[in-house]
């Protein structure tokens, strides 16, 4: 893929997608962005602004395959990652292949689930594989877990640990549309739900090409050290309880050679890196005097503050022609 063919990947993914999601053109991108880098999405946001749309609306977009699973404090771990029942037609025992054997696995109310089976979701979003009774399946490529919760509600959920929030490339909220947009949802929904007409705009091996050509965008040595510098803030700051870890600083600098890709540039600039950089981190940070539920809105804060004090390299140090 080169540079033409992934802003034409773009373009069509966030076409489709607004004939549904009106409104949210940054949001859009920035789950385009995260798909672009292999990486899982956290949708937070109270109920009724679309989460559970937005992920049907990209998993439509694609030609490949999408499974949602509501999740609920009965649900088990094998549910999601499969479990070997006796056959007794074969007279052998048998894998059944459980919800995350798909290319989009939309994860609903992720925090409405046990404890136990939150964590069945670790090795998949991490390793891209399953382990079941000492067996190692991988799973299918690409793969993306869209993760949706309600920060409102509390009572009979089990919030995410650190480690689970950890894997999630990005967290991000829907929020409410403008009046403009309210009014044209309205509109678009008065006969057929739109995305009910959504067809594919592309393929699985266009969306896993387009990872391919991310990881090629040139990142120079200033910028990397600009990413570290940002990352090292969190570290240091004696506001932040938990600081972002070394996964969060690939992570960024990934999110940051996507957003490159998606603009039609071969190299990163420190402007890419401040446009990703509070959905990137934001989640990865605990402030002191907060807990995980607490933490978020101050979080944004920090990084902020941090954007603005960090040295930013000079244009001549990543700057590449052509």
């Amino acid at each position: 893929m080169n540079g033409t063919e992934m802003k034409n990947v773009t373009a069509a993914l966030r076409n489709n997608m607004e004939k549904v999601i009106v409104g949210k053109e940054e949001v859009i991108d920035k789950v385009i962005l995260s798909l672009f880098c292999a990486g899982h999405i956290l949708l937070e946001d109270i109920p009724g602004t679309g989460k559970t749309t937005l992920a049907k609306a990209l998993s439509k977009s694609i030609d490949c395959r999408f499974k949602r699973v509501q999740f609920t404090p009965d649900l088990l771990p094998s549910d999601l990652t499969g479990i070997n029942f006796f056959n007794q037609k074969e007279g052998d025992f048998v894998f059944r292949e459980g919800s995350v054997f798909t290319n989009i696995l939309l994860a609903d109310e992720i925090n409405r689930a046990t404890p136990r089976t939150q964590s069945s979701l670790l090795e998949c979003m991490e390793e891209y594989q399953v382990t079941v009774d000492g067996e190692t399946y991988s799973l299918a490529s690409p793969f993306l877990v869209i993760a949706t919760q309600n920060p409102i509600e509390i009572q009979g959920t089990f919030p995410l640990p650190e480690a689970q929030l950890d894997r999630f490339f990005m967290k991000l909220s829907v929020g409410y549309p403008n009046e403009k947009a309210e009014a044209q949802m309205l509109s678009n929904l008065i006969d057929v739900h739109p995305i009910d007409t959504l067809t594919p705009v592309c393929t699985a091996k266009e969306i896993i090409d387009a990872q391919d050509y991310v990881r090629s965008i040139t990142v120079a040595d200033s910028v990397k050290k600009y990413i570290v510098r940002l990352v090292n803030g969190t570290r240091n700051n004696d506001k932040i309880r938990l600081g972002v870890s070394p996964r969060g600083t690939l992570s960024l600098m990934r999110a940051s050679q996507a957003k490159a890709a998606m603009d039609g540039r071969s190299y990163v600039t420190p402007d890419d890196v401040k446009s990703v950089a509070p959905d990137v981190l934001n989640h990865r940070i605990i402030c002191k005097g907060y807990n995980l539920t607490q933490s978020s809105a101050a979080s944004y804060e920090l990084i902020d503050m941090l954007l603005r004090q960090t040295e930013v390299p000079t244009e001549s140090s990543y700057y590449v022609e052509g």
